[in-house]
């Protein structure tokens, strides 16, 4: 199939790329090496704000070493192409020169779509290359940095020329290692300590529940500190490995939840009062509002992580069911308890009356005649 386009150039191989609405086009010249391409983004309603871009990776998979053909439309509506080779994460997207020769580069937006254009000189007897396609934001004619989450994090795979076949890279291990950091903390933070909470809060009121609830309690904040200590780790190792790419806000906040929790886990295991302790009453305190704080924070960093991973709409909603789920238990069980401890409260009054009662009237045997 042939694609015409709107500088009447024709290209006859051409594959829809698996994210951010883009295509490539291309002709593949065997005898010089030589590859005319055309990268199109669709959907780019008011393209001023937007740049493109598209890559040969000679080195590896992914953006570092990457050969990039960037284009924007600038402020006078003047369409802008150049090239622009990356050395490390979050590099600036200046003009340079590349490593493969690159010919007759130019760009044009029409219909709400950008076309790059350019021919490029393939390394030494290869048609098979690693490719990267991205889109990001441009402020005062100047490309800024792309997001770090979702389609722009999955816009790379491999491309053979000759033969027509482009492929998505496998994913690679701080792909795998995202999806088990966040299970692991949504797990721990998320589910293990709020449940911990709404145990020791609510089952203990329960008389026939104790000591259990209080063994419960801890082996869902033991256990969730412990997988939370595991998560924690992944998160270090995901930062070590992700240089240039800085999800402040989620690491920060991390970092509290982990600092919280080993202080609840450390005064409340080892430095806990007994009850009729004169001090119990800060100790009891200092472990709510370390525990809430933990928790609130938790969730609410479990979210963030969702922001920046984009797994699907299935599944914030069903974390979100989890903790409704969650939230729907703890309301019924605090009426609940309320209930019981005012029941026992009027119970106790009323004995306390008739104890009174009777204790105080005393009939003597001469008003009794």
């Amino acid at each position: 199939m042939t694609n015409r386009f709107p500088n009447q150039k024709t290209f006859a191989a051409c594959d829809d790329l698996p994210v951010l609405d883009s295509t490539l086009h291309w002709n593949y010249i065997p005898s010089s090496g030589k590859v005319e391409i055309a990268f199109r983004k669709s959907g780019l309603s008011g393209s001023r704000s937007s740049w493109i871009g598209r890559a040969i990776n000679p080195t590896s998979t992914g953006m570092v070493g990457s050969q990039a053909l960037i284009a924007f439309q600038r402020s006078d509506g003047r369409v802008s192409a150049y090239t622009s080779p990356l050395t490390s994460y979050g590099a600036q997207l200046q003009e340079g020169n590349l490593s493969l020769s690159v010919f007759d580069i130019s760009a044009s937006y029409e219909n709400d779509e950008m076309f790059i254009f350019a021919t490029v000189q393939l390394p030494y007897n290869t048609s098979v290359v690693n490719h990267v396609w991205q889109e990001g934001k441009v402020s005062g004619d100047v490309p800024a940095m792309h997001e770090l989450s979702g389609p722009n994090l999955r816009s790379f795979g491999t491309v053979d020329f000759l033969s027509g076949k482009v492929e998505e890279s496998k994913r690679d291990s701080r792909a795998t290692m995202k999806n088990v950091h966040g299970i692991i903390n949504a797990a721990s933070w998320g589910f293990l300590m709020p449940l911990g909470a709404i145990i020791a809060r609510h089952v203990k009121v329960f008389e026939a529940a104790d000591p259990a609830w209080f063994y419960l309690h801890v082996t869902c904040q033991f256990s969730g500190y412990l997988v939370g200590v595991v998560g924690w780790g992944t998160g270090l190792w995901l930062g070590a490995k992700s240089a240039g790419i800085e999800n402040s806000g989620h690491r920060c906040i991390g970092i509290t939840i982990f600092a919280l929790a080993t202080i609840q886990a450390l005064v409340g295991g080892f430095l806990r009062p007994k009850k009729e302790h004169e001090y119990r009453v800060f100790w009891n305190v200092f472990h709510y509002a370390f525990g809430y704080a933990t928790i609130g924070l938790g969730v609410f960093n479990v979210y963030k992580g969702l922001d920046i991973l984009e797994p699907g709409k299935f599944w914030r909603d069903a974390y979100t069911g989890i903790i409704v789920s969650l939230g729907c238990v703890a309301v019924v069980l605090e009426a609940f308890t309320w209930y019981v401890v005012l029941r026992r409260k009027s119970q106790r009054s009323d004995k306390n009356l008739e104890q009174q009662t009777s204790g105080s009237i005393v009939v003597s045997p001469e008003e009794s005649v």
